[in-house]
Parts: structure tokens; sequence; C-alpha cells
């Protein structure tokens, strides 16, 4: 069974908890808050509307009780709310962004991706629009929202309002304080995040934060990730002759640049897909109780395998999980003159890769970078960094390749076995009967990385939208089920015991 079809069979299968239950009940509403929210356009570089939703959601805290206020930075503005518990002792602080990825509206199969739409199933699948969302009464699980945000990351912010509501009509507030932190440059890459705590250290202090955001596991349990790789990108450019030459006069002379990229890069990896940089894996150990803990993640590879068309897989770890314990090397991109109806018969005058490296907590960018670079010089490359080779240098080294290291954002990564780490697992297992399932790195990087070095308490993330949302691509999406079973869960986080 492929993980969506499993996904599907459990939640078919499964008695909704009581905040879910209440979700449900009230989802016309529920369904057109978040239509509202996604209506406002909320890319990062577009101020005057992401301002304008920032200002919306502020409304929306305040209308559950909570003391709501924008937090002015050196970019776009954070959003703030509080609501204390009486004789409350800890803290709980949950983060999600508000901004979501650019767009290009020309491949979307609707009017505007900030014009939410509704279809009956998946779009890849045939699925139809139906009409009238946002007016509806009644909404099917396998019902999808198309908007940009609607997965990544808008929905868990209108899942924590809802959560409230559940809550209230249940008389079962949180023990613990709760503070909400929204972050209006996620999706490029946080840049006024960080410098904003040394004016508002004192509203962002907690014992805990939870990250909403990335999708539940594919077996809709609910899920724990306890850190996130790190990410540093490199763009190599091996250069060849001036100019294009043509192929026939010059070909078995002039040294073709795409070949000795396409050499390089190979001397980075093996087959098996494992990196052959000297030292790319030091300091990184998996005891017997991490390897445990990996090995009860219930991912199913099969199904992942055959819903990729891939023939094998990377022999980096034993299993898809032990593989995302090490740093990985990514190629992204490759350029090289022109293919297709384009193609003609020159040697190029260069040709470029870019890299990305994911990171974890025992490896740091700028020893990854330092080994990278020397790499490429063991194989024989003269390099110059973030400026072009002159003609001298070309003359006087028989290979010249220009490095340009882009960004780092480093791992980070909580023990699970932290006590607070402990209560939000339990506080899920009681809710929901079952263990949750605990990641121990995500693949993915987020760029909250150093807010949460520089807060410097615990932080796990709870995702909860469908693994198969178009996360950053066109035609982005929300599955119904997992949105009302969100409210459920985030309940569940929000209710720690003391």
């Amino acid at each position: 069974m492929t993980p969506l079809l499993l996904a599907l069979a459990l939640a078919a299968a499964d008695t909704p908890q009581p905040a879910e239950a209440h979700a449900r009940a009230n989802q016309a509403a529920l369904v057109r808050e978040l239509v509202e929210a996604l209506s406002i356009p909320d890319v990062a570089a577009d101020k005057v509307n992401i301002r304008r939703k920032a200002e919306f959601l502020r409304g929306r805290f305040v209308a559950r009780g909570f003391t709501a206020e924008i937090l002015e930075t050196v970019g776009n503005p954070l959003v703030f709310a509080e609501m204390k518990a009486a004789g409350a002792t800890r803290t709980l602080l949950l983060y999600a962004h508000y901004d979501g990825q650019p767009v290009d509206p020309k491949g979307w199969k609707q009017e505007s991706p900030f014009k939410p739409i509704l279809r009956n199933g998946k779009m890849d699948d045939g699925a139809a629009e139906i009409p009238g969302l946002g007016a509806l009464t009644k909404y099917e699980d396998d019902w999808r929202i198309y908007a940009r945000s609607a997965s990544d990351d808008t929905s868990p912010i209108i899942a924590i309002l809802a959560a409230i509501d559940a809550m209230k009509a249940a008389k079962t507030m949180p023990a613990w304080n709760l503070k909400v932190i929204l972050d209006g440059e996620e999706e490029a890459g946080s840049p006024s995040l960080v410098p904003a705590i040394s004016s508002y250290r004192n509203k962002l202090t907690a014992d805990l934060m939870l990250i909403l955001d990335g999708p539940i596991h594919p077996t809709l349990r609910p899920t724990l990730v306890f850190g996130a790789r790190g990410n540093l990108t490199a763009e190599v450019t091996v250069y060849g002759p001036k100019m294009g030459l043509h192929s026939g006069h010059y070909g078995n002379w002039v040294p073709n640049p795409g070949m000795r990229l396409a050499q390089l890069l190979a001397s980075m990896k093996g087959e098996d897909g494992r990196v052959k940089i000297a030292g790319y894996y030091d300091g990184i150990t998996l005891s017997a109780e991490d390897r445990k803990a990996l090995a009860s993640v219930p991912d199913d590879e099969a199904g992942l395998i055959k819903l990729f068309s891939i023939g094998s897989v990377d022999k980096v770890g034993a299993s898809l999980q032990e593989a995302l314990q090490y740093p990985s090397l990514n190629v992204r991109g490759l350029s090289s003159s022109y293919v297709g109806a384009l193609a003609r018969t020159i040697i190029p005058d260069s040709a470029t890769a870019a890299i990305d490296m994911r990171l974890v907590k025992e490896t740091k960018g700028a020893d990854i970078q330092a080994k990278f670079l020397k790499h490429v010089e063991s194989q024989g490359f003269f390099v110059v960094q973030n400026r072009d080779a002159t003609d001298e240098e070309r003359l006087t080294h028989p290979k010249t390749a220009r490095i340009d290291f882009r960004g780092e954002t480093n791992a980070y990564r909580t023990d699970p076995s932290d006590p607070n780490a402990v209560k939000l697992t339990k506080a899920l297992k009681d809710a929901f009967g079952v263990d949750p399932v605990r990641i121990r790195t995500s693949g993915g990087t987020v760029p909250i990385a150093p807010f949460i070095d520089a807060l410097g308490f615990p932080a796990v993330s709870v995702p909860t939208v469908n693994f198969d949302n178009n996360q950053h691509g066109e035609n982005e999406n929300l599955r119904l089920g997992h949105f009302f079973r969100s409210v459920g869960i985030l309940t569940a986080a929000m209710r720690l015991e003391p």
C-alpha cells in the first residue's frame, strides 16, 4: 500500500478526537476563515499585502481572547499573541509563518493562486473543481483547497484558532501559558527574525517551542520532528575556451568543460551514493538507541520507490530515516551551452553545477565548505572564489574553476529525552491512544534554526498537512481531512501537563 492510500484508509477508520469533532461540526465557519486568510497575497516581497495579512491574523487572535500585537522588524512585521493560564509556571511558544512562496501564475490551473478553489480530490488525478468554496456547509475529507500557502503555512495558523475554539467549548484550556509568533519572511530565509530577538526577547521567552510547519507522516499518526538538517549551497563553474568553439575543428584538442565538470562531480560521490570527499561524515555516530528510534518510524519505502519510479536507492544509510542523519551532496542543476532545438556542435566556454549540501548537527557549514574546496583542488583544479578567473590564470593552470558559496544554515536537533519533549510525546499519546511518530531529523531545512539557537530552549516540530501538497511548487493544496485532524493534534499539543 502506498503512503497516500494508507493515510486515506487510516483517516476513514479513525474516530475523531473531541477537538477534531468540534472542528468538523463547525467546518463551514472554519473553512470560510481559512479561505479569507488565503485570499490575501502573502509573498514576502509584497510589503502592502503582507502587512494586510499580518493585521488580519492579529485580529483573529484578538477575537479568541489573546492579547496580540504587530512587532516591527527591519523587514516584514512579526505577529505576536499571548494567552496566559491561571497559575501557570511554564510557557509554550508556537511558531508558524504567514508568508508563502513566490508564485508564477502561469503554472497554476486557476485564475490566481490567491483566489482559492476547491477540488473533489487531487488535481493530478483529474479531480474537478467544486463551486461555492466558502459558502458550503459540508466538506468531504478528500476535497482539497488549492491556493498559495494553503498548506505552507496558513492552515496551521487557522488550526491554532480552531483549537482554542474547541478547548473553550469543552472548558479544557491549557495549563501552560501560550505565546504565538508568526514570521512574515520564512520563505525568504527569515532575515529579520534573529535580529528582532534583541528587541523582543522578553516576549519570546518560553520553556518549549513548537514549530507548526511541514507534512505529517503519511500514516496520519501524530508526528513529532526533533530536528532539521541545515544547508550549504554552492555553484561550481569549470572554464573551457574563452569562447565557444566548433567541435569539428577543435574537438580532441580543446578540453570540454562539460566533460571536466562531469568528471569532477563523479569524483565527489560513488555509485552507492556515498560522498567521497575526505572527512565528510566525520563526527557522526548512531547509538543502538538512535537506530531503534529510526527503525520505529513506519515509512513505506516500497510504496515511495513505486511512487517515484526509481530502480534503486542510495546506500548512505540502511533506511530513509538513517540516510537523513548524514550530510548529503545534491546536484540540483547543470548548465553548459544548449540542448534540444538550440543544441549546436560546439565546445562550450564553461559548465556550471548548482549544488546543495544538507548539514546535520554534527557538521558545520564552514567545515564542510573547507572540505569541499580542498577536494576540488585535489582533482587538479586551480580555484578562484566569488569572481571570474583572469585570462592569465586560465592560461597558466591546466584546469580552472570558480566556486561561489551562496548561503548557509546550520542544523538543529532537540534531544527527545528532554523533559518537555517527553511531556509533549505523552500528551499526543494520551489524546490519540498511539505513540506519535518520532522523527529524529527531517530532511529539509528551516531558516529559523538560528532563531532556535539564539532563544536557547528546546524546539520540536508538529507537522499536520498532507505530504503531497505541492509545497513550494505550483498548485499548492491542502487536503481538508488533514486540516480537520490538525485541530485535534494541535489541541493535544497545547494541553501539556503542568
